[in-house]
This record gives structure tokens, sequence and C-alpha cells, in this order.
């Protein structure tokens, strides 16, 4: 009778000393399953990287339809950073040829999704120097390696969305379809805005932590050179299934410029950095562009405004009352990259994870999230809002000089924060052709659309000069393009 007791109390004994065990040795046996000892979760760690992403070079496409963790009317925050790093490191994967994924595999395009064609024989061409929305130009801080140099621009997309913005946009131009549709890029398109530089504008010490590649630079007197040119950052766009309105995630590299201290409203740097010259700013000088002049009102003083773009209150430091539920969404930004850089071995460890913004779409039928592109405000970062992840989501070398909407920090609040949906809207910037379709989130459709519109009253006389016009309608759609973006912070103030 008295041997039931005494098996249970083993049996008690023998548990405790497995966890023991187990938490002893837990680095041990977590390195043994594939997971980095150099990363440990701690018990409120909710979003982590996952092992099959590892190695590098066999990092597997993020399921993103049927069966998907989109798949489902109840998504979590996690879902949507796990998809963002695993498009990443899936897109910067090394292929056999030395070059990785989105450089052998997807198309280099123009803004007007014109194939750009390759200069020097080299897989990388470039010559678009101007960021979005303001039309500025990022240049390095010279004191950071004793010279300066420009920051260009690519973009990569795969045939989904080239195929899918084609086909809508000569039924469009056509008039078979109507400007105002219901249309949607299908799952799986994919675009890509990378940024570089020349390896020189980079610290000789530092310069070996950045993926670098050959590729042919347009200069000043209009001739193409080869360059080795750094990556700096990558926008990473991508439809999931329940998502028309894509998921905008963003990656940089580490330490290029300080973070906005709230607590001391100001921005320091001790040491010289690629896009800061070191001391001591206040104010939004050095990301404000002068709408006319040819540098920002203060150079070589740009920052990141609010750290994964995640805004916080200037004047307590805490963070911001909006759509999206903090500290939650931060803390999984802050544990995925950790997990990511213990497991990543290669020179892509050196990059870290933004934030990304989607809409909260969960339950919603495909006609209802057509429904609300097209007629709520998606940039919207009130309480009641749609946006879900990073609300003031930006680049530091893509939206450099539109990270605010207003000039004084201090009048920053949660109804003027600023994100990639402000500018990728569902309204075509094409006034002479108003409409709204969730195709013109992507500003690829709406410019390829434009630059692909037929010419009016053509005579036969003038049937030969067309050509010429190309540069002109170029300089047209760059001119709606900041008219919209001008119009949409004139809105915020």
């Amino acid at each position: 009778m008295k041997r039931k007791p005494i098996i249970i109390s083993l049996l008690v004994v023998f548990i405790i000393a497995a966890i023991a065990l187990f938490f002893f040795n837990k680095e041990k046996i977590m390195e043994k399953f594939g997971v980095s000892s150099g990363y440990t979760a701690s018990a409120t760690d909710s979003c982590d990287c996952e092992t099959t992403w590892f190695p590098h070079e066999q990092t597997p496409a993020p399921s993103e339809g049927d069966g998907s963790p989109f798949d489902n009317a109840n998504t979590t925050n996690c879902d949507f950073h796990q998809w963002s790093w695993q498009k990443f490191l899936w897109v910067t994967k090394p292929l056999p040829s030395g070059n990785p994924f989105f450089l052998d595999s997807l198309d280099l395009v123009s803004p007007q999704m014109e194939d750009v064609v390759p200069q020097l024989g080299m897989k990388l061409t470039l010559s678009s120097i101007n960021q979005a929305g303001s039309h500025g130009v990022l240049r390095s801080n010279p004191k950071f390696n004793n010279t300066a140099d420009t920051v260009y621009y690519s973009i990569h997309v795969n045939a989904l969305l080239k195929d899918k913005a084609v086909t809508m946009a000569s039924l469009i131009n056509s008039k078979k379809l109507p400007v105002s549709n219901s249309e949607t890029f299908p799952v799986g398109a994919l675009e890509l805005k990378v940024s570089w530089i020349n390896i020189d504008a980079i610290a000789k010490a530092q310069q070996q932590n950045y993926f670098t590649t050959k590729a042919a630079v347009l200069n000043s007197n209009g001739q193409y050179v080869e360059k080795t040119m750094a990556l700096l950052g990558m926008h990473v766009v991508g439809v999931v299934k329940n998502h028309p309105e894509f998921i905008w995630a963003t990656f940089e590299h580490q330490d290029m410029a300080p973070v906005y201290d709230k607590k001391n409203n100001s921005v320091t740097s001790a040491n010289e950095k690629l896009f800061y010259e070191k001391g001591t700013t206040t104010g939004l000088d050095g990301i404000t562009w002068i709408k006319k002049g040819t540098s920002p009102v203060v150079p070589n003083k740009a920052f990141i405004l609010y750290e994964y773009g995640v805004p916080r209150d200037l004047k307590t430091g805490n963070f911001m009352a909006t759509s999206q539920k903090e500290p939650d969404n931060f803390n999984n930004i802050e544990n995925i990259n950790k997990c990511v850089a213990a497991n990543l071995k290669d020179v892509f460890r050196n990059y870290f994870y933004n934030g990304s913004i989607w809409l909260n779409f969960d339950g919603v039928s495909p006609e209802n999230q057509v429904k609300a592109i097209v007629t709520r405000d998606i940039s919207s970062a009130l309480p009641d809002s749609l946006a879900r992840g990073s609300v003031n989501l930006s680049n530091i070398t893509m939206e450099t000089y539109t990270q605010a909407s207003q000039k004084d920090i201090h009048a920053i609040n949660n109804s003027n924060l600023v994100n990639c949906l402000s500018c990728h809207t569902s309204a075509n910037f094409d006034k002479t052709r108003p409409g709204k379709s969730p195709l013109f989130l992507s500003h690829l459709f709406g410019d390829y659309l434009l630059f692909t519109k037929p010419p009016t009253n053509v005579s036969a006389k003038n049937a030969n000069n067309l050509s010429n016009s190309r540069a002109k309608r170029i300089e047209e759609i760059e001119a709606l393009k900041i008219k919209q973006f001008e119009e949409f912070i004139n809105s915020k103030k």
C-alpha cells in the first residue's frame, strides 16, 4: 500500500531532474537541433526565425497562398515579420553563379517598368538617383572615408507582377477595362527596390561587411562606367493570400545613421557614420529636403526618426497610441532580428529588418478587402485604423526626406504619421484619367500605365517624333507623383 506514494515521489523527482538537465544543457540541445546557441529565447519571446531558413544557400521561399499562415481568419503579428525575413533571405540567397537570387532571377526594370538594357556586360545597371516623394538625392558623409558619393537605386520584379501589370495596362489603355476596377495583383507578385553606393564611400575597415557587386553606373557625363557597388538597403514588397495591399517590408545595413533621441530631443553621434557627420543636431533639418534646392537643409545629418518605424511620443518617450499594439510589435521585430543574426553566417548577417506594414484583413472577404483599399485611408495609424506593423515605416536610404509630414518634430502625432501607404495609394495620379484600383498601390503600374498611354491627335507628320517624347513623358510622370505626395503632406498639416 505504501509503494504507490513512493513511485509517485520518484516520478516527480525524475521530472524535476529532467527539466533541470534540459535548462543546464539548453544551448547544446538547441545547437543539436540546428538552432544557434548565440540566441536564447526568453519566456516572453514570441517571434523567432525558423531553423529551415538556414543555411542561407538553402532558404526556401515562404508559404504565401493556400495553406499558408495567411490562409486563415486569424493571423498573428509574427506571421508578417517571419514572411518578411524569410522573403529577404530567399531573394538574397547565394546561387552557384555567385550572385544572389534577385540579381540572376528577377527582371531589372526602370521606374516605368521598361526592361533595363545591360551595359558593359554587367548584371546590374544603375542610373536612378532620385528618392520617392521628395525627389531628393542622398549623398554620403564625405568625412566617413574622405569621399562622398551618391546613392543609386535599382528595381527588380518577378513575372507574376510584370505580366499582370502589362495585361491590365493594355486593357485600360484600350478602354476595355475602366480605370476604376477591382483587379489585384496575384499571390506571389513581388517587387524589390534596392539602394546602392560606391564601395569607396565606405570606410575601408567596414567594406567587408557589405554585400558588393560590379555594376555599370551612369556618371554625370552620361557615360556608363564600371564600379563596385555596396548594397545599403532593400524594400521587399509582395502579395500573400488575403493581402492584395502587399506586405511592405524593408531592410538596412547596420549603423549607417543614428536614431533620434526622443528623451533628449536631439541626434548625436560620437563617430562618423555613412550618412551622419559626427556631432549633435536637433529638429528635422537633417531629414528635410529643400524643394527647389540641391541638398537637404542641413547636409550630412541624415538620421532615423523612429527605430523600426514604430513612433514614440517626443515628450514621454513612450510608444504612441496607434492602430498597432505596442510594445508587442516592436519586441517581435527585435526578437526575430536577434534570432536571424545568431543563425546567419554570411555577409547578410550585417543587415537588419527595419519592420513592415500591412492591413488587418483577418476574416475580411476579398470583395471587402478591395472595397477597403479604395475607400479608406489605409495609411492612417489612428487606433481604429487598418494599418498594422510599423506605422511610420521608412528606410534611411530610400525615404530619407519623407520620414515626417511636419516641419516641427513637436507637431508629430498619431494623426499625421507617414509610411509606405501614404504614397502607395489606390488613386491614379494621372488626373486626366482619375480612378481607383488596388493596382495603383504599385507605382510601377501607375508609371507604366501613363508611360504606355496612347498619344491622342497624332498626325502622320508627327508620328516619327513620338520616340522623342519619352523623356518628356517620364518627366511628366515624376512631376505628377511629386504633386500627389505634396498633396498628401498638405493634408496632414
